[in-house]
C-alpha cells in the first residue's frame, strides 16, 4: 500500500476450523490470496468474521509459507482473543513483515475470550472496543503497524461521528465503512471532515438481504441488485479513495476487476 489507499482491498476470507474438506478450503485461501497479490491488489484477512471460529491469517501465511507483500497485505484484528493470542498474532505480522491492519471491535460468541482493560493495562473503562485496542498496539507496538479502523453509516451519527474521534485520536491511519451500494451522504460528511483516508466498502454478494442486520431494515431476499454496476458507481462516486470489495466471487468477478480498473 505504501500510503497509496487508492487500490482495490480484497476481502479474503480464512476456513472455519470446523469446514468439511479443511485442506482443499485452506488450499483454495491460498490460491486467493495470492491471485489477489499477483493482481496488484491488497489482500485483505478476515478476523472469525461474523463470530464464526477461523483460522488465523497469519497461521495460514506462515503453514503455506505464503509470500508477503508488505504494503499489499492487511490483518483484520478484533478484541475476541486472549491476551497472548493477540500478541502471537501481532508478533507474527512483524515477523513476516505485515505492516497494515484494521483494528476492530469485532463479533464475538460465547466460545471466544474477549480481551479485558487489564489485560491491555487501560483503566477507566468497563470492556475493551477498537479504540483501547488501538491504544494498545500503538503504545506496545510503536511504529510497526498503519491501523485502520471501521466506520458504520447506520448507526446513529453523532455516536458513531463520536467514536470515529477517539478512534482518530488513539492513532487510526485509515478508515474502511461497512458496505454502501451507492453515494452515502454520511460517508460524504466524514470524507469532508477528517484528514485520513477513507475506504467505502463495495457488497459483492447478490444476496444483498444479507446486510439487513449491518443497515438496520430488513431487505427483501428478492431484492435485485448487480454488484458489479454498484462497484461501478462507487469508482465514480469516490474516485479518490480506495474500495474494499466483501464477499467477492473469485470465479465469477475477479477477471472483472482489471477491466473496471483500480490498482
Amino acid at each position: 500500500m505504501s500510503g497509496n489507499y487508492n487500490m482495490f482491498h480484497v476481502e479474503v476470507l480464512p476456513p472455519r476450523q470446523d469446514a468439511e474438506d479443511l485442506e482443499v478450503r485452506l488450499e483454495r485461501f491460498a490460491t486467493r490470496y495470492k491471485r489477489v497479490l499477483d493482481a496488484g491488489y491488497c489482500a485483505c484477512i478476515t478476523d472469525n468474521a461474523m463470530g464464526n471460529m477461523s483460522f488465523q491469517g497469519t497461521e495460514i501465511i506462515e503453514e503455506y509459507d505464503l509470500p508477503v507483500d508488505a504494503v499489499n497485505v492487511m490483518i483484520h484484528l478484533n478484541t475476541f482473543h486472549s491476551k497472548n493470542v493477540l500478541d502471537d498474532i501481532l508478533k507474527s505480522c512483524i515477523d513476516r513483515g505485515i505492516k497494515y491492519l484494521l483494528v476492530i471491535s469485532g463479533d464475538g460468541n460465547v466460545r471466544f475470550p474477549k480481551l479485558r482493560p487489564a489485560d491491555l493495562g487501560i483503566q477507566g473503562v468497563s470492556s475493551v472496543t477498537a479504540v483501547e485496542l488501538l491504544q494498545y498496539i500503538n503504545r506496545e507496538y510503536s511504529g510497526s503497524f498503519h491501523n485502520g479502523v471501521a466506520f458504520n453509516p447506520y448507526e446513529p451519527e453523532e455516536e458513531e461521528h463520536e467514536k470515529m474521534m477517539k478512534k482518530i485520536d488513539a492513532g487510526a491511519e485509515f478508515v474502511i465503512t461497512q458496505p454502501i451500494i451507492d453515494s452515502n451522504p454520511i460517508v460524504d460528511k466524514l470524507i469532508s471532515e477528517i484528514d485520513i483516508p477513507v475506504m467505502v466498502e463495495a457488497w459483492m454478494s447478490k444476496k444483498l438481504h444479507l446486510l439487513s442486520d449491518c443497515v438496520g431494515y430488513d431487505i427483501p431476499e428478492d431484492t435485485e441488485y448487480d454488484p458489479i454496476e454498484s462497484l461501478k458507481n462507487l469508482q465514480i462516486n469516490y474516485p479518490s479513495g480506495g474500495v474494499y470489495l466483501a464477499m467477492m466471487n473469485y470465479k465469477r468477478q475477479f477477471n472483472l476487476l482489471s477491466e473496471i480498473g483500480r490498482a
